[in-house]
């Protein structure tokens, strides 16, 4: 199968619990960040700010997503995500689970303050 060219593409790419996650996910980014675009990075599916600075990316795998946002976002919700497997800036959703909807709109709204107000750019 061939590199999605974009996100329609990637979400289509997925089978169920993982597409469902997914396109949960995508939901919540067109309710936070209506203004950010879409495009695919590293083959996969990232928002982006109108500066062309990345937002946040979201990466399908076998058993879980991850939504990955800067360092700096990820540890303001150090707090919230103590029941989560993080990384770097990563943040591990497992298939089984309910998404945290409110966690991730706070993370993408949070986000787009540290770049708009403070400069953070991507990793």
């Amino acid at each position: 199968m061939s590199q999605p060219q974009t996100i329609e593409e990637y979400a289509e790419g997925l089978a169920g619990q993982g597409r469902e996650l997914f396109q949960q996910v995508w939901a919540l980014a067109h309710e936070v960040v209506p203004e950010a675009s879409e495009a695919i990075k590293w083959g996969h599916s990232a928002w982006m700010h109108s500066s062309g600075t990345i937002l946040f990316v979201v990466s399908s795998h076998a058993k879980h997503a991850n939504v990955t946002f800067t360092p700096s976002t990820r540890e303001a919700f150090d707090d919230d995500l103590a029941g989560f497997t993080t990384g770097k800036g990563s943040v591990k959703l497992p298939y089984d689970h309910p998404a945290p909807e409110d966690l991730l709109c706070r993370m993408m709204a949070f986000r787009v303050r540290e770049h708009e107000q403070d400069g953070v750019l991507w990793m």
